[in-house]
């Protein structure tokens, strides 16, 4: 029987690692291990490219290989082999012949090696998956593309403590310029999110459900759909779509379906509708629904029916036709019993209040500001998120990002002056967002982030949250509140460099944590 090794995610067996033959996300052993000899098979193109003039090709089967061996997105040994067989003739046509990098080494590497070599890796996992989103749109940053290569072959080759823990906080200041690059993407195409309120009701007749974060896949939908009677919703991190001007005029666009996405197995039996997954948050589907599950750019599970590079989005509008939809409206709610939630609160929308916001705080009207953000999961701890919410003072302002937000975004916290004190400012795809806006308060006020009247508490689940931290790290942003559980992939020795050098603290309760946060 095959057995794995994956740490990478929240969720990860005993808080140490899935070393069985099924990982806790459904991924088979066997799968793993594929995923394991793709990432090898990078680290050798890594190294079969250094000191040459690499081909866009190149560049862009490293950035599908990272996005790929993200936790949900593709469950499929048949299009694993297709990719490590491209990875291996790219490199071939550099004329090497590199073997692929052993992953077995690094997971029995020197603990604090392993660590390290670990953040990077699974920070460049995250920041893959943002460059993917960027370069659909036609955006592309070659000091990106370069650091991809660099750092997965010093992964490859490197042993070095102190040259792997800069290399650490180096993933994260590219990555801040991979997330602007994929701000610049969204808002040059979609235009500058705007407040939006987004009904929970799903109407009556066909509809298509789209989830995960892929904005280009569900214009195309759009497109497709228009004068077919056909409603549109959104699901997981794809709520923020709503925002966006060039994808609200599309009428049938009418709201989102569900809540958090670990709730899909749920929330989904019996569904009278197609459910698209454009990125990862994928979760094995259950034989009730199986046959209304498509998939498209680098998602794929076995069985499902898959939306090649054409677009043709015909398999997915036809299922819809043909199962109908609900007889009568179907009044959903978000977790906490909310019918509508409200979203489109980008960086443009809160920088434009920026000196009313400044004038509450002088005022004393705003006196603290949270960052609650993060990715969503199953464990029950994470209840803690809504408590901090809803235990905040009624006088501070919530920014959040990422679906972590399921957890909270249905609840109605008024608002101080004007100001909503729930500010939704996207998918974890938009953190860029909230980090300008963070460094915009520092400036107004003349202070460093560290010195404002903001705490951030984050939740963390897979590999994007990683490489977001890596950011706040590089930047010098203090003490940050990390749960529901420590990485299992960050040793004791790496640990206490973090805590000492930046304070990450572990979250506890609700009430203990905000007494400490507001003192």
């Amino acid at each position: 029987m095959s057995h794995m090794f994956c740490f990478q995610c929240e969720q990860t067996a005993k808080g140490t690692a899935c070393t069985g033959a099924r990982g806790v996300c459904g991924k088979l052993a066997d799968t793993s291990n594929l995923l394991d000899d793709m990432t090898g098979a990078l680290i050798a193109l890594a190294k079969a490219v250094d000191g040459k003039k690499r081909n866009s090709s190149t560049d862009l089967l490293m950035i599908e290989g990272l996005f790929t061996a993200i936790t949900n997105v593709n469950f499929n040994n048949e299009t694993i082999q297709v990719l490590i067989d491209k990875i291996t003739a790219d490199q071939a046509g550099y004329g090497s012949c590199e073997a692929p990098y052993t992953m077995n080494d690094l997971w029995n590497d020197q603990e604090d090696i392993r660590s390290l070599k670990s953040l990077i890796l699974l920070g460049l996992r995250g920041m893959g998956a943002y460059a993917y989103h960027a370069r659909v749109l036609g955006f592309v940053d070659e000091t990106v593309n370069d650091f991809f290569f660099s750092a997965m072959k010093a992964i490859g080759t490197s042993n070095d403590a102190d040259e792997l823990l800069s290399l650490v906080l180096k993933t994260g200041e590219v990555n801040l310029a991979c997330m602007e690059l994929l701000d610049r993407a969204n808002t040059t195409t979609y235009g500058d999110p705007v407040p939006v309120e987004v009904p929970l009701t799903i109407e009556k007749g066909p509809f298509i459900v789209v989830s995960g974060h892929d904005l280009l896949d569900l214009y195309k939908l759009l497109k497709q759909t228009e004068g077919k009677n056909i409603n549109i919703y959104t699901h997981g991190e794809m709520l923020p779509a709503h925002g966006y001007p060039l994808l609200k005029k599309f009428s049938h666009l009418k709201g989102n379906f569900g809540t958090a996405w670990q709730n899909q197995q749920k929330e989904f039996i019996d569904i009278p509708g197609p459910v698209l997954f454009t990125t990862n948050c994928l979760m094995p589907p259950k034989d009730n629904y199986k046959d209304r599950i498509y998939t498209t750019e680098v998602v794929s599970y076995p069985g499902l029916v898959h939306i090649g590079e054409d677009k043709d989005f015909s398999p997915v509008i036809a299922k819809a036709l043909e199962l109908g939809g609900y007889k009568e409206d179907k009044h959903q709610t978000g977790i906490n019993g909310g019918s509508v939630v409200t979203t489109g609160f980008g960086r443009k929308t809160v920088l434009s209040v920026a000196p009313q916001v400044v004038d509450a705080v002088k005022a004393g009207s705003i006196k603290h500001f949270f960052l609650v953000g993060g990715c969503d999961g199953a464990r029950p701890g994470r209840n803690y998120y809504t408590e901090v919410v809803e235990k905040a003072p009624k006088d501070s302002v919530i920014l959040t990002v990422a679906c972590g937000k399921y957890r909270f975004n249905d609840l109605q916290l008024g608002s101080i002056e004007g100001i909503p004190r729930l500010l939704d400012m996207g998918q974890c795809n938009d953190s860029y967002g909230a980090i300008q806006v963070a460094v915009a308060l520092a400036k107004a006020f003349d202070c460093s982030v560290n010195e404002l009247p903001l705490s951030i508490v984050l939740s963390w689940y897979e590999q994007k949250a990683v490489c977001v931290l890596l950011t706040l790290l590089h930047l010098g942003i203090k003490n940050i509140y990390l749960g529901p559980t420590l990485p299992a992939f960050v040793s004791p020795g790496v640990l206490k460099v973090l805590v000492d050098t930046f304070n990450i603290t572990p979250i506890s309760t609700a009430e203990a944590d905000l007494k400490r946060l507001l003192a």
